[in-house]
This record gives structure tokens, sequence and C-alpha cells, in this order.
């Protein structure tokens, strides 16, 4: 889904709507996120960005708000919140894990990783990822949405995990790319999605903005 909205109430840019801009090589990238994931994702078709400023906003859901809606506003939120200087283009993203209408966040200790991951195990559940990129007041936002399954987790293998540290800062309690990865037989969608940035849509709103994924073009 790809869309272009109103910012939320107060915000200093008006979204316009994000048609194809022409490429600029001077542009220069800022990611909008401290997640050393996105980081690694960027890095693996060759982008680094030019500076890393994660904007401070209320992430919190609203009263009876939709996963996939959360994420496209939570995304579209970060990108409006950046405080942008000439030339520069901003990428954001937000992730969360759904079980039907129901999000999962980051979990805020233990005790609700481990209700988490017993709320997952067995089941098949999504992980929606939405991507925000930014240039002048033009807001381009797309969302991916991912199914996953996880197998039965015994509780020797809960127990294990949670030792780890690594559900923490991780939506829904776990991270595929880490330990977590062996609970998790099957996904149907995008594997760098579910890591928190979906490379395909990332880059093609990059080039909507015009910013040179792949270098001048000839």
């Amino acid at each position: 889904m790809t869309n272009v909205a109103a910012p939320p109430t107060g915000a200093k840019h008006e979204a316009k709507l994000g048609a194809t801009l022409q490429a600029d090589t001077s542009l220069r990238l800022v990611l909008g996120s401290a997640s050393p994931r996105r980081l690694e994702l960027l890095a693996q078709i060759g982008i680094t960005p030019d500076a890393i400023r994660p904007p401070d906003i209320d992430e919190s859901p609203l009263k009876a708000e939709k996963p996939r809606d959360y994420v496209n506003r939570i995304a579209r939120s970060k990108a409006l919140a950046l405080d942008l200087g000439e030339g520069e283009v901003a990428l954001c993203a937000d992730t969360t894990v759904a079980l039907g209408r129901r999000i999962l966040g980051k979990p805020e200790d233990e005790a609700e990783a481990r209700r988490f991951l017993d709320l997952l195990s067995g089941g098949r559940h999504q992980v929606i990822t939405s991507v925000a990129v930014r240039r002048g007041d033009h807001v381009w936002v797309k969302d991916q949405m991912t199914r996953v399954e996880m197998k039965v987790l015994s509780a020797r293998e809960v127990d294990s995990y949670i030792a780890t540290g690594d559900w923490q800062g991780k939506a829904g309690g776990y991270a595929i790319q880490g330990p977590a990865g062996a609970f998790i037989p099957w996904i149907n969608g995008s594997f760098t999605g579910v890591v928190g940035l979906p490379l395909t849509v990332a880059v093609g709103l990059l080039t909507a903005a015009g910013y040179p994924v792949y270098g001048a073009s000839s």
C-alpha cells in the first residue's frame, strides 16, 4: 500500500502528493532510525546514510487503531518530525508484530517478552513494516506485510531465548535474524521487512524521491 496523506495535527510540514521527482546526485540521505539492523540492511545494497537522526516521537497506539494503520502513521510521523536541510532526504521506518488486530510492540520487560512468545508460539502472525521517505514537503509511505509462522516453543526454548537478551527492543519480543530464527520455519513475504526495512520498498520510495540509489544515471 502506497499512500501520501495529511500529517498529524500540528506538524511543521504538509505532505503533498508523492509524485516521482527528478533524480539529484547531490542529495544527502538522513536515516531517521537508531536501529543497527536498518543500517546493516542499507549497507547490503551499498547505501551509507550521510547522517543518522532518530526522531523523538510518541509511538503509543491510538485507541482501537489497527496494526497497519499504526505503523503507517508512526513511519509518516517520524519522517515529518525530522528537521531536514536543503538537499536532504529522510528515510524512516516502523515495524510491528500483529496478532489479529492486536499490536505486539517492544516488550517492556522479561515477563512481557515471555507473554508475547507464548501468544506467538505454535501459530502464524503478521509482521508489518512501513517505510516513509521525505524530500522537502513531499512524503511517500508504503508498508510491507509478511506472514510468519512460529513453531511450538518448549519452556526450555523460551527460557534459553529470554536469557540471551535478544528480545529487548524487538517488536513482538523476537528477531528473526537472531537466535529466534530457529523458531521460524516459514514466512510468506519479505525477510528484510521482518528484520525491519523491506529493501524493495525502501529502494522504490528513495528512487521516487530522486535519491540516486544506484548512482548517477548514464
